[in-house]
């Protein structure tokens, strides 16, 4: 009862400062929900329209006593507002005259002579005149505040058991002026930056001035998360990319066939007369948004937009996504981005009473100034990353620089959330939640993290049942050394193995990095054609507990790396590593490495001792990182990689066994292809020079698991095909549902379709099968013809599981050869 008391105390306080809100249905005669009605304060450019449901949400600083709700075919209802704040609120609207009025029109609009169309045609034309692509140079102040809330706060959720001893954190619970819902913040983050560009170098460059943050401040895997989420879009786009996805804009050229456009009204707006374009889609399920936007007459630059995902979007885990974007006007026709508020409502049901979780982004531009050229030298000169006063900047700083002040409910929240890292209890479920995540289970009194415990248990024909136990030195997410380690045992062969490696961040500026480390273990090898020396890394194969076929390919490696790394420029680094390994047939029965060595008694060793140098490549153009330790999150997942490697082999060295050199070539590229989906491409090559066994030529890597696992051959069984020179490819495309949800009684189900194509061509030398052939193995390469496969996949089935179907497309005249195959994966996707 208190509580439910305190909440109602709370609305009426917060309804002081919000001059007038309303929240609510619309339906008609029959109470059936009308989506797109057109709901406005009289008198005044403020309003919205319902969504699909019929719902709808509108809040001004000023006071109004009556509601006007209207639609095409229905009678104007003028509700009188007997109080500042009115909640669940229905209107009810009756069959009638057409409105003298502007209205905003349902159903399909006509695409020819339609005045919305012919005012967009025109912004077409002048959108890259707008903004600060219209100066050679640009800077300006840049404010952004993230914060995530809990939703749908109410008595019985305050009352829940797990609140016990927190009671105080629902002081902090406010009300969104989107939704109208209440909510409470857990998480807010404000960054002050300075930004140049220079669009004649096409160079651009963020520096930050200030960085605070409370809640989960330390997890930087969830700010990766939150700013990869809120990537910086585009309306003036064709497609605006959030969540992975690719969404028309209602600004696209081809928005005229995606959307509904009416010229709903027209005003003056800081002095300049304005169009409104009301916009809504002409299809259920697609990527699409609803709402409205101001463009002036004379530049047709855009000054005011709103966007709201459609609720029938084939997104997960998204109930509701909102946009604003505020554009200033600079010497009478130049319009610049002042403000942007982003606003996403998480939950694991779209149902309108589910709770969830808020995510907010609001970022305010200012201070802008052009045509002041720098040198290129100001865009690629290597700074230190991380400097301790912009992350400890004081209470001044922060009132001099927000460009946007906080209100009394975002102040409060750091006094909240500090309060509250004092509570055991929420310290219990910090440490649960980051488990989870992160896959460790933290020690801070030791500066230790046990696991990953996702790695504890596993299995395979050598080992058996296998048990393993590890950990990590963690001082912070900045560390700039670690160690990590582990041991593991398996109850067949009844033999532990183990694993340590240790890296150190010499020089933070330049990245340079010295690592190593050593590992002997059990191994499925040939699992990639790209060569590696992770020694702590382990293929999901090599403790598959489910697998096509005997998976007795195994082998018995013992590991010793020592490398060293330097970032040349950003995300190109140059790295050079020693190896020495001995390997060995883990199930020597089943899986035969032998090979013809004259100096060994019988001619024939089954072991290989090997020490290679290596030099590689590795650019990564685009990719987006946090932190500043020898580890760092990556931000986001849409850019290219490309990486090359030469190896040479050093015989005598060590006792090492062969001469060689080998040369490798390895590119992927996701492309987002608008609305047609995503794809990811990938292109290896490599040859091997020299005489050499089994064990270290280049197998084509199969997959005899039963899941999904891109860049291999679901097809293939370990070591069908071993090549020492290679050419392979593979393409995989995701439609997100552009194709099912065309089809009547599927499209509700939000499935996704996705297609892939893999192939490759390779051969092998005599000299090799006739080393590696003491024992009669048949070795043999995709030399007559390249080998393929294809598979029709479905995505999204329960908003969790992927099932492919995949064909192989030829040599099936192979022993063993599998022609088809169905694999899967569990995928956490929005």
């Amino acid at each position: 009862m208190k509580y439910t008391l305190s909440l109602v105390l709370l609305l009426l306080t917060l309804s002081i400062t919000a001059q007038t809100k309303v929240s609510g249905v619309v339906v008609d005669g029959a109470g059936i929900e009308i989506p797109y009605a057109n709901v406005m304060f009289p008198n005044s450019t403020e309003g919205t329209i319902t969504n699909e449901e019929g719902r709808f949400y509108l809040e001004s600083e000023k006071v109004y006593d009556t509601l006007t709700v209207s639609l095409l075919g229905f009678a104007t209802e003028n509700i009188k507002l007997e109080k500042r704040a009115t909640y669940n609120l229905e209107v009810v609207l009756n069959e009638g005259e057409e409105l003298d009025e502007v209205v905003l029109y349902v159903g399909k609009q006509p695409k020819k002579g339609n005045p919305a169309i012919a005012i967009l045609k025109k912004i077409w034309a002048q959108k890259r005149q707008n903004g600060i692509y219209l100066f050679d140079q640009y800077n300006y102040d840049k404010y952004e505040k993230i914060e995530f809330d809990f939703n749908t706060i109410d008595s019985a959720f305050m009352s829940k058991k797990i609140f016990n001893g927190m009671e105080f954190v629902f002081d902090e619970v406010d009300t969104s002026n989107v939704t109208g819902k209440t909510y409470l913040p857990i998480f807010i983050n404000e960054a002050v930056s300075e930004v140049y560009g220079d669009n004649k170098l096409n160079e651009k460059i963020e520096k930050l001035r200030g960085n605070q943050n409370s809640g989960f401040s330390n997890n930087q895997s969830i700010i990766s998360f939150v700013k990869d989420l809120y990537a910086d879009y585009n309306i003036y786009n064709n497609y605006i990319k959030l969540f992975n996805k690719s969404f028309v804009s209602p600004l696209s050229k081809t928005g005229v066939d995606i959307y509904n456009y009416v010229l709903s009204d027209s005003a003056f707006i800081d002095s300049k007369w304005c169009y409104n374009i009301v916009y809504y889609p002409r299809r259920k399920n697609e990527m699409t948004f609803k709402g409205d936007f101001w463009v002036n007459d004379t530049t047709f630059a855009v000054k005011d937009i709103n966007m709201q995902v459609s609720k029938s979007a084939n997104i997960n885990w998204v109930k509701e996504l909102y946009i604003e974007q505020e554009f200033e006007v600079l010497s009478d026709s130049v319009f610049l981005l002042k403000r942007d508020y982003l606003l996403s409502d998480f939950s694991l049901r779209k149902k309108e009473d589910s709770r969830g979780l808020y995510g907010k982004r609001t970022t305010v531009y200012n201070n802008y100034e052009f045509n002041e050229e720098k040198p290129k030298s100001f865009y690629t000169k290597r700074v230190d990353p991380y400097n301790e006063l912009v992350y400890n900047r004081d209470s001044t700083f922060w009132n001099e620089n927000r460009l946007e002040s906080l209100n009394d409910d975002e102040r409060g929240v750091y006094k909240m959330l500090d309060t509250l890292k004092t509570v055991p209890k929420f310290k219990r479920l910090t440490d649960l939640a980051t488990i989870l995540v992160s896959g460790y289970v933290e020690f801070p009194s030791i500066n230790f993290d046990y696991g990953p415990i996702y790695s504890s248990f596993g299995y395979n024909e050598a080992e058996g049942i296998r048990l393993r136990a590890g950990g990590r030195t963690y001082f912070g997410p900045n560390d700039p050394w670690r160690i990590e380690g582990y041991t593991a045992y398996g109850f067949k062969d009844k033999k532990f193995k183990y694993g340590f490696s240790g890296k150190w961040l010499l020089d933070r500026k330049n990245r340079l990095i010295l690592s190593g480390g050593t590992r002997r273990d059990i191994e499925q090898l040939g699992t990639s054609l790209t060569s590696s020396s992770d020694v702590l890394g382990r293929s999901f194969a090599s403790s598959a507990i489910f697998t096509a076929g005997a998976n007795n390919t195994l082998t018995d490696i013992n590991l010793t790396t020592f490398g060293i790394e330097y970032e040349m420029f950003k995300n190109f680094v140059v790295k050079t590593e020693t190896n020495f390994r001995t390997l060995q047939s883990a199930l020597p029965n089943d899986f035969n490495l032998d090979y013809v060595d004259p100096e060994a008694p019988g001619g024939i060793s089954s072991e290989t001792k090997q020490f290679d140098v290596n030099v590689s490549i590795d650019f990564t153009p685009g990719r987006k990182t946090t932190g500043y330790g020898v580890e760092r999150n990556n931000v986001n997942s849409n850019y290219a990689r490309f990486y090359a490697v030469y190896t040479a082999g050093l015989q005598g060295f060590l006792e090492s066994d062969f001469n060689y050199e080998k040369l490798q070539f390895y590119y992927r590229q996701p492309f987002q292809l608008g609305g047609l989906g995503r794809t990811i491409t990938t292109l290896e090559t490599g040859k091997t020079f020299g005489a050499v066994p089994l064990s270290l030529l280049s197998p084509i890597p199969g997959n005899q698991t039963y899941f999904s696992i891109f860049n291999t051959f679901p097809n293939l069984n370990f070591y069908e095909f071993v090549t020492d020179t290679y050419v392979s490819g593979q393409i995989e495309h995701n439609f997100n549902g552009r194709l099912l949800s065309k089809i009547p009684f599927l499209k509700k189900l939000d499935l996704r379709e996705i297609v892939g194509l893999r192939g490759v061509w390779g051969e092998i030398s005599d000299e090799n099968i006739a080393l590696s052939q003491p024992a009669g193995a048949i070795l043999r390469a995709p030399s007559e013809n390249i080998y393929y496969e294809y598979s029709f996949g479905i995505a999204n089935i329960f908003k969790l599981l992927r099932i492919d179907f995949n064909f192989r497309g030829n040599y099936l005249d192979i022993p063993d050869a599998r022609p088809f195959s169905i694999t899967g994966n569990l995928e956490f996707v929005f």
